[in-house]
């Protein structure tokens, strides 16, 4: 069976030294480590802050959770967060089913993942 692909853009955020990696389509256990692979050349990039827009994510394997998972433990330990929007319903519950919900930290829209992200950094200049 031929596995779904995804498609991804990443758009920088120079304000908060990170990107916004939108993803679209399903993500499995065939196709992340592809997923691993673009995640880990932003981290290499400098990327600190990474906001994953998945409005238009249809599905997510615990494969595809699993490259969250190291991705999430990589930035946070170099300072940085990962954060999620604009989750679909059914992608938001196979999160929650998971346990994901009390690790990650999901906004509603791209722009309140921004939002926060200039907040802390105000925070931390501040400190």
């Amino acid at each position: 069976m031929e596995s779904a692909a995804f498609e991804h853009t990443v758009q920088p955020l120079t304000e908060h030294n990170g990107v916004l990696v939108a993803l679209k389509g399903s993500i499995d256990a065939h196709n992340a480590p592809q997923l691993e692979q673009v995640m880990r050349e932003l981290i290499e990039q400098g990327n600190r802050n990474i906001i994953l827009d998945l409005s238009q994510l249809q599905y997510i394997s615990s494969a595809g959770l699993g490259v969250f998972m190291v991705l999430y433990e990589e930035v946070q330990e170099q300072g940085g967060n990962v954060l999620f929007a604009a989750l679909p319903e059914k992608v938001l519950t196979v999160f929650d089913l998971l346990g994901f919900t009390q690790l990650f930290q999901f906004f509603p829209t791209v722009t309140e993942a921004q939002r926060y992200l200039t907040s802390e950094q105000s925070e931390a200049a501040n400190d």
